[in-house]
């Protein structure tokens, strides 16, 4: 993916989806928007990257000397790879259970506001 000018390449992981590439505008608000509210940051990995993260999403970003920037193609391939199966969160009591989502279950973006054509609605 080609980088505009003045925005961030950054690997979006939503919540029972594939990851995905995206620009995004390379300040708090859009940064806010990407993962749908207030964000933190963590640097789990040895690599210049961070991830972004609230309740609804996280974005894999690289990091310059001062703040976040674009991540090289290969940091956003290793990562896509890293991140590649999508998976779901069950609390147990106090402990948290990690799922991986088959490939069937895995949802399209654009099926995220559209409800299936069998929704179960009765005439």
């Amino acid at each position: 993916m080609e980088q505009e000018k003045n925005t961030l390449t950054v690997l979006e992981i939503a919540p029972g989806q594939y990851p995905k590439q995206v620009e995004i505008d390379p300040d708090l608000k859009a940064l806010q928007q990407a993962v749908g509210g207030n964000i933190g940051a963590s640097y789990p990995f040895s690599d210049p990257v961070a991830i972004v993260y609230n309740d609804d999403g996280n974005l894999v970003v690289g990091l310059g000397e001062e703040d976040f920037a674009s991540l090289t193609p290969e940091m956003a391939q290793k990562y896509e790879r890293l991140f590649h199966q999508p998976e779901d969160f069950i609390r147990l009591g106090h402990r948290m259970m990690v799922v991986r989502v088959p490939d069937e279950a895995v949802c399209p973006e654009e099926s995220k506001t559209t409800p299936p054509k069998d929704a179960g609605f009765d005439r």
